[in-house]
């Protein structure tokens, strides 16, 4: 079922990607990658990837370590016969 990201998932992984854009940027300007318009939508998938990724951990250990377990649900027994 669909569900909205959580406050932590948006704000990692927002920071997330701004860091992963600069990182390869400055990544394919080392390997001496021409400019142009296919780096530049590299870059963006890739940082995109990294920070839905981020955002997902981040949901993940909400869920995992945070999030209180639901009880234990008890089948109830059927009531008595009438007679």
């Amino acid at each position: 079922m669909f569900e909205l990201p959580s406050m932590g998932n948006l704000v990692v992984s927002t920071v997330v990607f701004f860091f992963a854009a600069w990182y390869l940027h400055r990544y394919f300007d080392e390997q001496d990658l021409p400019r142009g318009l296919t780096r530049t939508v590299l870059v963006i998938v890739l940082a995109s990837m990294v920070s839905w990724a981020s955002g997902s951990a981040v949901d993940w250990a909400h869920e995992k370590f945070i999030s209180p377990k639901p009880a234990p649900i008890v089948p109830l027994e059927p009531p008595p016969p009438l007679q």
